[in-house]
């Protein structure tokens, strides 16, 4: 984890690797970091060439830093 200047306040970031990537997987990972303070920020799909299904997901989340 690293902390960067945003704005006038310092965030701190998250990333989260999900290989299997379902509904219930991104669920579980969205439940899981929030309830430790963690904000959503994005989530970022690695594709692969022969399927229309993502391969891996990464969520990345912040929150202020300590």
């Amino acid at each position: 984890m690293d902390s960067f200047m945003k704005g006038t306040e310092m965030v701190t970031y998250k990333v989260v690797e999900l290989t299997s990537v379902t509904d219930e997987e991104i669920e579980s990972a969205l439940n899981e970091w929030s309830a430790q303070g963690w904000s959503f920020d994005a989530i970022h799909f690695a594709m692969r060439e022969s399927s229309k299904r993502p391969a891996m997901a990464f969520v990345s989340f912040t929150r202020e830093a300590e």
